[in-house]
């Protein structure tokens, strides 16, 4: 994703003490397992061998958790190298009879150069992406064994975009190209609202609201952080920090689905940046944020059942 600098329970129970829920329990630490088995195919740069073993393990995990599962295919161009590759967005479908749909997302492909890398040498090497790519993805993963084992009141469609971060710096619309295709063909039922999440195993979490989303869907977003400040989930922060282009911006932009974005784009902080670098591995990154995230989205899912 681009960042737009010129825009002005048991772990419920345990972790956040006092807060009281119906909703079913999010396991951080089963979604950080999820997080080192991407990370263990290598990078999952689009045209990759790990770019293939992630999308065999996420459609054999789906197929065992979902009501339905398929991908949505493409081809592209690599910017740099022009080579045209096969990409694919995942569909995982729950309570797909529903009248009410949702849609969560995230991306599980990763960068295929590291521009923000100190070494020269290693600039235009692929990263691993433990936080920005597998995070997201990670958490996806964990929320299908809870929708699986507890029936959604509502239909969640779980997506994975393809080819988010494979753009060229400075010029937004060369990212986020699986949801750009996703919009332009929606494959399943016009979802009332989506909540896309990105790099959110920071080892130092802090989910601000984020600006673009705010002017998107200003009542999800509202609703989202106070449900969380609820919670007692502290790494939200129920302030404006950053705007980013994430895949959030093509379901609004094309599709008009009013979504959102969670995202924790200081990474590990506004002083030190592993964005886009070779640091972005599994040791900087943590369960704790995650959670957080995890357990927001579950007592979101399951808040439809009062209404």
């Amino acid at each position: 994703m681009m960042k737009n600098l010129n825009f002005i329970t048991l772990f419920c129970l345990v972790t956040f003490g006092g807060c009281q829920s119906k909703s079913p329990i999010f396991n951080a630490d089963k979604a950080f397992n999820y997080l080192v088995k991407q990370c263990d195919f290598g990078p999952r740069d689009p045209g990759s061998i790990g770019h293939e073993k992630a999308l065999e393990y996420y459609l054999a995990t789906f197929k065992n958790l979902a009501d339905t599962v398929f991908t949505q295919s493409f081809d592209d161009k690599m910017p740099r190298t022009g080579a045209q590759v096969t990409m694919n967005n995942v569909i995982a479908r729950f309570n797909t009879s529903s009248p009410r749909q949702i849609m969560i997302s995230a991306h599980w492909d990763t960068r295929p150069w590291a521009e923000n890398s100190n070494s020269v040498m290693r600039k235009n090497s692929p990263i691993i992406g433990a936080n920005d790519g597998a995070s997201g993805v990670a958490v996806l993963l964990e929320l299908a064994n809870v929708l699986h084992k507890n029936p959604p009141p509502i239909g969640i469609n779980i997506v994975l975009f393809d080819a988010e971060d494979y753009g060229v710096p400075g010029d937004n619309w060369t990212y986020c190209i699986g949801s750009q295709y996703f919009a332009r063909n929606l494959p399943i039922p016009y979802p009332e609202s989506a909540i896309n999440i990105d790099m959110i195993a920071d080892r130092q979490p802090e989910f601000f609201i984020e600006r673009i989303s705010y002017q998107q869907n200003a009542a999800l977003v509202l609703e989202l952080w106070e449900l969380s400040e609820n919670l007692g989930l502290k790494a939200f922060k129920k302030q404006a920090k950053h705007a980013v282009f994430d895949d959030h911006v093509p379901l609004y932009e094309i599709a008009g689905i009013p979504a959102v974005n969670i995202i924790d784009f200081d990474f590990p902080n506004d002083k030190v940046n592993y964005h886009h670098t070779h640091y972005d591995i599994v040791q900087n990154c943590s369960p704790e944020g995650m959670g957080q995230v995890g357990t927001l989205l579950v007592n979101y899912i399951y808040k439809f059942d009062e209404k």
